[in-house]
This record gives C-alpha cells, structure tokens and sequence, in this order.
C-alpha cells in the first residue's frame, strides 16, 4: 500500500504524485534543515505510513504492519512521528496546494475565484497537555470529558480542496484568526461565509489586499431599505432603531451601497496599532431577498459585501452565490465524518497539528481523484461521491486506471431536518472524575456486603 500512493497519483497529475515521492520528501527535509540518519523509519518510510494509516481511517499503530514488509515497533513508529517537523508536512501540504494552483484557477465566478471560510471543531485524547492547550466544552466538569479543540477553515468553493486549517483553543471566535486566511488569496478573490465574518475589520482588511468578501449581516446589525433614512453618526447617542450606517445609493428593492463608519471599540483579535490603521469608513453594498423553497429553515437572508456594481454583479447572482456556502459543511463532513478527523489520536499538541495537517494532505489528494473523475465524466465535481473516489484510492491495484467514480443526484431542494437518528448507549454520563466514580463503587459494594 505504501508503494502505491505516488503510482495512484502519477496519471492524474505528475506534479501532484512527485509530491510524495521519496526525492522530494528527502529534498523538503533538507529545505527545512531536518537532519536525519539512516534507518528503518526514516522520513520517507514514516511519512508514507502516516498518510496510509490516515487514509485507511486512522486505524490503531498495530495495524500498520499489515501494509508494509518492513519489521518495526510500535514504539519506534510513534518516536518517529514525534521527531518528523512539523514544518516537513506542512511544507508539503503547500506543495500539494502549488501543484492544485492550475485547477484553483478554473470555474470562476465573475471573473473572481471563489472562497470558502467556516470554523468548526474537533476532540482529541484526554491528556493535561492537550487539556491545558485547547480547553473543554463549559458543560463538562474537569475530568470528565475530552479537549476539543476549534477549527478554522478555508476551502475553493469550485473544487473543494483545502487551502488552510488553523487549530485554536476551543473557546475562540472564528474571526478571531480569519486574518491568517487572507495571505492563501489573491487579489480579485472573493471570500464567502456566514455572520460570524461579518464586521468592519474584517471588510476592511479585505478591501485592504484588493479582495473581496460576501457575507450573512451579522444579527446586531440594524439594516433598513429607506432612501435618504437617518442614521447614527459617529459620536451621536444611541437611537433604538436607527442604522448606524449612511445610506448612499439604491441599487434595487432591498438593494443598497451604505456607508460604515469605523467602531470606537476595538476588537479584541487587533492589535492597537492595526486597528488604527484601518480607514475611518468604507462603502459596502447591503441586500436582502427571500427564499422561495417550501423545506428552507431560512425564510430571509441580508448579505453584505464589497462588490459594489449591481450591473457585473445582479442580487440573483450574490444570492446564487452564497447558496453555495452549504458545499463548506459537506467538505467538512468528509472530514470529519467520512475520514474520521471528529476525533484525533495523538496525545501531545505537536502530534495532534501533524496530525490535522496530514488529513488535509489525504484530502486534497482525495478530491483530484475526484476532479480527475469529474472531467472525464463530464459532471460537476461536487456530483462524484467522495467516499467512492476514497475508497478508489485505497483498494487501487499498481497502475491501474482510475474507474468512473459514483455520481450522486442532482438534490437541489432536498431538506433533512439536524436530528440524529441512532441512539447512543444507555449509559449514565460521567460527571465525577473515573477515580472518584470507583472508590465510590467500591463504597457502596463494601457496604452492602
């Protein structure tokens, strides 16, 4: 199995396959200054058993040994692990995103590439390191539960390949660190998600590099469709009701080019000096339309964005665009869910980052499978199944030729209500520390004899 990684990938992509192949491994340690001698888990070798142990679902070290002849321990495969940098991977993680960068470069919108962010989370081993790093949710007591730690993410909304992830603590907003995601774009691209990106820094920040960014309005802001309304201006009291923003130019019913003013209270994610050199306004378009479909939760959405031109971009068109936001949960879904990422297993914070970085590396392996599959079948990427494309790469023989791959339905107005249907154990959940819960055991067991 180990063999085959760069075989399965050479007739989908050359450069993609010379991603892993053991020259440019040996050649990125180099580049990093990772000196290494000679032995049975060298770099090479330890790398290729990681990215077969994720792409088999993460399986336990012990399996291993059921894909490759070499004869090692499990011990020694971990240590091996421990002393790969971090950097190595990541390193390739970026060379994967150099060899995607032609095909980044297809389906855009508007002339525009078009950019997913979204954060979302993940669990890990119940250790005082990783506790310590990423905290626990608030309703579980010390002890009594796993560190979990928050996931910020930037995808290409055409294809699907990551681009970036960022692991946090757990209690940490998604715009806290967004401005990390801005250096992966150039300039012309816009980026897409829901209210929690919304704010004047963030816009600001965007129109900054020359990007651009359509969002949901976030909840607190008061948007009102009057030609020539009132509004707040800086240092005026507060006025229930009325907008803090001037409203400039109409575009359209519930189409409108306002203007933001700059907020005396600095966020807490800027520092002094970069929130003063933020302008004092900026122009933003604001636009709302409705939701036609029977089974949509959502009845209304409000949108802000930076593309101010109603004629090269029409509100049917915006509204078009961040409909597509949904294909970001189905990305991490097949994260998560389809490849088992919801919970990792390395017990220190440096093995948990290696970790995440080489499920990124699987999938965007996992997704040129299936663009490859998608031209050739001539359907839209999104269409092929991605477990099929998943299970594809891990059974695939020595030089064989990628089969057609399963395509899903077209499922436009498809509704499933966020319930869960199996049900977990009929077990009490723990609310005292597994030490405690025994002696207490114990005591009851003593007592009734």
């Amino acid at each position: 199995m180990v063999n085959r990684i760069p075989a399965a990938l050479r007739h989908i992509q050359e450069d993609l396959s010379a991603v892993l192949d053991p020259e440019e491994i040996a050649a990125v340690c180099r580049e990093v200054g990772y000196r290494f001698r000679k032995r049975v888990l060298d770099p090479v070798t330890t790398i290729h058993l990681f990215v077969t142990q994720i792409l088999n679902g993460n399986f336990a070290v012990a399996r291993l040994k059921e894909f490759t002849d070499k004869e090692y321990s499990e011990a020694a495969y971990c240590n091996a692990r421990g002393r790969l940098p971090l950097q190595v991977l990541q390193t390739l993680l970026q060379r994967i995103g150099s060899a995607l960068r032609p095909i980044l470069n297809d389906g855009h919108w508007h002339q525009h590439r078009t950019f997913h962010i979204d954060g979302s989370s993940f669990s890990m081993p119940d250790t005082e390191e990783l506790q310590k790093a990423f905290g626990h949710p608030s309703c579980q007591r010390e002890g009594c539960g796993f560190p979990v730690a928050h996931l910020l993410t930037l995808f290409h909304a055409g294809t699907g390949f990551v681009l970036k992830t960022l692991a946090a603590p757990l209690r940490t907003a998604d715009l806290r660190y967004a401005a990390l995601m801005h250096p992966e774009l150039q300039e012309g691209d816009v980026l897409i998600g829901d209210r929690a990106f919304c704010s004047y820094a963030h816009l600001a920040l965007l129109l900054g590099r020359n990007l651009h960014g359509v969002f949901r309005a976030h909840q607190k802001q008061l948007i009102a469709f009057h030609p020539g309304r009132s509004y707040k201006a800086p240092g005026d009291p507060n006025v229930k009701g009325r907008p803090s923003s001037r409203w400039v130019k109409r575009l359209g019913v519930c189409d409108q080019v306002v203007e933001y003013f700059k907020p005396k209270r600095r966020p807490s994610w800027m520092t002094p000096e970069d929130y003063a050199c933020l302008p004092q306004s900026l122009l933003v378009r604001e636009l709302r339309y409705r939701i036609l479909g029977r089974h949509s939760r959502t009845r209304e959405v409000t949108l802000v964005t930076t593309l101010l031109d109603a004629e090269l971009y029409p509100a049917e068109d915006l509204a078009q665009l961040y409909a597509q936001r949904w294909r970001i949960e189905t990305n991490l879904r097949h994260l998560k869910q389809t490849m088992r990422m919801d919970v990792l297993r390395c017990e220190t914070v440096s093995g948990v980052l290696k970790e995440l970085t080489v499920f990124s590396l699987v999938y965007n392996l996992v997704r040129a499978i299936m663009y490859a599959a998608s031209q050739r079948q001539e359907v839209p990427v999104e269409r092929i199944s991605f477990a099929d494309a998943l299970g594809w790469f891990r059974h695939n023989k020595p030089g064989s030729k990628l089969r057609a791959l399963k395509v899903n339905p077209e499922r436009p107005d498809r509704y499933e209500p966020r319930v869960v249907k199996r049900r977990p154990k009929e077990y009490w959940r723990m609310t005292k520390p597994r030490a405690i819960l025994r002696k207490d055991e114990l005591s009851k067991a003593r007592k009734a004899g």
